[in-house]
């Protein structure tokens, strides 16, 4: 994929959390994997203490990110800030980084092109070793993240770019067309607690206007572990979609990601022999 300008990527929407350790990784992991010049926003819903936000304070001294960081004085809760971020990025295209993930080489300029190549697509999720329907190399399962990075993004980047479809987006990163947002509206903050059940809420409404949720199967996003719905999130979603479950389950069963999941195996493995190959050739 040719190089994109950092001023034509989505802006990165990172909230922040309360673990220090899997903020300090996703940080770092972030710079690393993310080209220089990103616009990326730290949003602190009073989550972070005195050593979060030291660390914070280092990071921004030091990446090569275009960073923000932002504290708000009382929290609003997950939802409801979530749901300000989004609207203080109004029109934009964005990426949400739960804050525990740890990007890969090439995740954001994939995501991009995964949102520049069909207008349809509203949401863009990336593999993960915990992603539920995005999970690779097991569907639904957590597996250890990636040892080697940058052969998983080699392997990812020679999928081929079909973008298939997924019920809903999953949590530890999607990237949220901003047409697509302005015309579905925000984040009910009165009906979920979670940004997990939210997001999901989301994509059903972008897909009943006719857009589409898919996987960037491109692009890799590790996770330590799943995230999750609140208390009451799940009854929530089912009420206002019945299907719902039904469609999930569907999903899960007839695994329609085996085909992409093997594929991808296949180029990781493949990366791994060459260096063998070219030892003893």
């Amino acid at each position: 994929m040719s190089p994109v300008p950092a001023d034509a990527l989505p802006v990165v929407l990172l909230p922040v959390g309360v673990d220090e350790a899997a903020l300090d990784a996703c940080l770092a992991a972030l710079d690393a994997a993310t080209p220089a010049g990103t616009q990326v926003w730290l949003a602190d819903d009073a989550q972070s203490g005195p050593r979060g936000r030291a660390l914070i304070e280092r990071w921004l001294g030091r990446t090569r990110l275009k960073a923000d960081y932002t504290r708000r004085p009382a929290p609003l809760g997950e939802v409801a800030h979530l749901d300000e971020m989004l609207a203080a990025c109004a029109g934009l295209d964005v990426v949400v980084l739960a804050p525990d993930a740890q990007p890969l080489p090439g995740w954001l300029v994939q995501l991009a092109g995964c949102l520049a190549s069909d207008a349809s697509i509203a949401t863009a999720t990336p593999w993960c070793n915990a992603g539920e329907t995005a999970g690779w190399p097991r569907l639904g399962e957590v597996d250890r993240p990636p040892a080697d990075r940058q052969r998983t993004a080699q392997a990812c980047a020679a999928m081929p770019a079909t973008y298939p479809e997924l019920p809903a987006a999953v949590s530890h990163a999607v990237a949220l067309r901003g047409r697509a947002r302005a015309r579905a509206g925000g984040l009910d903050q009165h009906s979920y607690r979670s940004g997990y059940a939210a997001l999901i809420d989301l994509s059903l409404r972008l897909s009943g206007l006719g857009w589409r949720n898919v996987l960037c199967q491109t692009a890799f996003v590790a996770r330590a572990g799943e995230g999750g719905p609140a208390d009451g999130d799940l009854d929530a979603l089912a009420a206002r979609w019945p299907d719902w479950n039904a469609r999930l389950a569907r999903f899960l069963m007839e695994d329609p990601l085996q085909q992409a999941r093997a594929r991808l195996q296949a180029c990781h493995a493949r990366l791994v022999m060459e260096p063998q190959r070219e030892l003893f050739g």
